[in-house]
């Protein structure tokens, strides 16, 4: 086997995608039967954008970081490159859908909550491990797709669910998948406790 291939099953890689890439069709799906508009609301889109990442956001870590720590490989560049193909794999999915019967969209607000919830879950993974990095982005988002808020700072505390073209929630986002990226890349997930 290659090292590609057992980095991916170590990772649980495609248990995740098949489970992320089964969801965001499921979602497609149930829009496409219960809807009777084209475009998708920003709450699906916001609420699918979130499931994918959570999902996926369990490759983030191998079964014995431990052991991964003491390879000789450069991990920040693994670790970036895995950011980018999971980030790549949620905007595939969903911007596919563009030329479908049920469209989640728009483009820009698909690109930034996925950017800024990966980095969120990713900043994340460094401090609370992999295993509970979805916690944070999972919870905040369900609230600002429920109770969006208006004004630069309720559009900055929900800005999951900001309407396209808000400027505050994509700087937000921009600033959370630059630091989580960074920080992943650098310090990795957290180490987990001994049983």
């Amino acid at each position: 086997m290659t090292y590609t291939l057992l980095y991916l099953r170590a990772r649980r890689v495609p248990l995740a995608l098949s489970v992320a890439v089964g969801a965001a069709a499921a979602m497609w799906t149930l829009w496409l039967l219960l809807s009777d508009q084209r475009d998708a609301g920003l709450t699906a889109v916001v609420l699918t954008v979130v499931l994918m990442v959570a999902v996926l956001s369990a490759t983030l870590s191998a079964p014995d970081e431990s052991l991964e720590r003491t390879a000789s490989f450069r991990w920040p560049w693994r670790r970036v490159a895995h950011l980018l193909a999971v980030l790549a794999v949620v905007l595939l999915v969903l911007l596919a859908t563009l030329h479908t019967g049920a469209r989640f969209g728009p483009a820009g607000v698909v690109t930034r909550d996925a950017a800024g919830l990966l980095g969120l879950t990713a900043l994340t993974a460094t401090v609370l491990g992999a295993a509970r990095c979805w916690f944070v982005a999972l919870g905040w988002t369900v609230v600002a797709a429920v109770f969006p808020q208006s004004g630069t700072w309720g559009t900055l505390a929900t800005w999951q669910a900001a309407p396209p073209g808000s400027r505050p929630a994509a700087l937000l986002a921009a600033a959370f998948a630059v630091t989580g990226l960074l920080t992943y890349a650098v310090a990795g997930p957290a180490r987990r406790l001994a049983d």
